[in-house]
């Protein structure tokens, strides 16, 4: 519990999700969607209103801004990062946050449309938040927690040490992104500009979990270029690159190898979009695994797959294209061991006990981490993401606000010998 202090989590976080800041993957733009704009515009006013005169919003929709320094320490600058924007699988607009106080475990019924339940039968981690004030949208929308509950917890934490001054801190650097969840969240990010040496990224969630892992990540594309003819006269001469397309997805497996069928460390090849004409076809596959020598292996399996496509359709020649998308941050992190260790210790002077987690997907921090910015995913509270069943815990962020304040002395006792 942090002393003589009154949270302005959940007060901002229930404005914020209000503001629609749903990203675009079909936009070329940066950021995709220009409403992004609105919620961080709005931070910078409140950063400004706190004493933050250096907060800026950037042409790309990035929002820096300076805690500066208590301590006359020479300590490594910090970053505690989020992300505004939401995601495009569920509409963002018009959410209307429903504070559910002292939540007593009984099936949240959400009032615009009765047909959407979050019970403790479908989210099981709400069984040991019984008795907090857990927030939903109304049932039209998802709510926003992702990650607008790691956007109220840094700015409730910002206002928490100007208020308190008395606790030593080194310089924190707070950055807003647009755009994370159509994967181009630190694209334009001004490293230079940001100046931290260690990060952490606010996009976790249940209370104690610590993410210093997630998958390894290519995209393949497949295109089969097949041999039109009339197809009144086709015989012996027409080559359907439909028909090729198609049989080469009939050939992979079905109870391994994909999201449906795997969890843990296992990686999977998916399968995410198909489209084309009789001369050229296509198919997009996101492939992933924890081991970046995997994404090779599994690529591999898919070339063997097309070769015997191929032989079944003489005549169709292909293309077999691999994009990196992004690594495991682990790769950077047990560089610098220190980075999970002091936030090991922030949760255990908060009262938790870590659990180190891996993420299957990706985060701003595994970019940030290979950009030159170690940087670990933290904890939120933020769950049923990406739905209207989505939800988030009071006292869970509130309680990522404390962890946040002890990391920030962890890092000043630790002084220059982190760096």
């Amino acid at each position: 519990m942090l002393s003589n202090y009154q949270h302005t989590t959940a007060e901002r976080f229930m404005r914020y999700v209000q503001i629609d800041t749903q990203s675009d993957p079909s936009s070329p733009s940066q950021p995709s969607t220009e409403k992004q704009k609105d919620l961080s515009r709005l931070l910078v006013e409140e950063l400004k209103q706190m004493g933050i005169a250096d907060a800026e919003l950037d042409e790309y929709g990035y929002v820096y801004a300076t805690l500066h320094a208590t301590t006359d320490k020479s300590v490594p600058v910090l970053c505690y990062c989020s992300h505004v924007d939401t995601a495009p699988d569920c509409s963002g607009k018009d959410v209307k946050p429903l504070l559910h106080q002292a939540w007593d475990g009984s099936d949240i019924v959400l009032p615009d449309d009765p047909s959407v339940i979050i019970s403790t039968q479908q989210h099981p981690y709400l069984k040991e938040r019984i008795g907090d004030d857990i927030i939903t949208a109304s049932g039209k929308t998802l709510l926003g927690a992702d990650d607008k509950a790691g956007v109220a917890i840094i700015m409730d934490t910002v206002n928490y040490l100007l208020q308190h001054p008395e606790i030593k801190h080194g310089t924190i650097r707070i950055l807003f992104t647009p755009d994370e969840e159509v994967g181009r969240g630190v694209a334009k990010v001004d490293m230079k500009k940001l100046g931290a040496q260690y990060g952490y990224t606010l996009d976790g969630g249940e209370r104690g979990h610590l993410e210093g892992e997630n998958f390894s990540a290519d995209a393949v594309t497949v295109v089969f270029h097949g041999i039109s003819a009339h197809p009144g006269y086709a015989k012996g001469k027409m080559v359907n690159a439909i028909k090729a397309a198609s049989a080469f997805v009939a050939k992979l497996p079905r109870q391994e190898w994909s999201p449906e069928t795997t969890e843990g460390y296992e990686g999977f090849v998916h399968p995410t979009q198909i489209e084309g004409t009789l001369e050229k076809a296509s198919v997009s596959f996101i492939v992933r695994d924890f081991e970046t020598s995997k994404l090779a292996e599994h690529e591999n399996r898919l070339i063997a797959l097309v070769a015997e496509t191929v032989a079944d359709f003489p005549g169709i020649t292909t293309d077999f294209q691999v994009t990196e998308q992004y690594r495991n941050m682990n790769e950077i992190l047990q560089l610098h061991p220190q980075v999970m260790d002091f936030a090991d210790e922030a949760y255990t002077r908060s009262g938790l006990k870590t659990v180190r987690m891996n993420v299957r997907g990706g985060t701003d921090g595994s970019r940030l981490s290979f950009m030159g910015l170690p940087c670990p995913n933290l904890f939120t509270g933020e769950m049923g993401i990406h739905s209207k069943q989505e939800y988030v815990s009071v006292q869970d962020m509130e309680k990522a606000v404390e962890v946040l304040v002890h990391l920030a002395q962890i890092w000043e006792e630790k002084g220059n010998t982190a760096q």
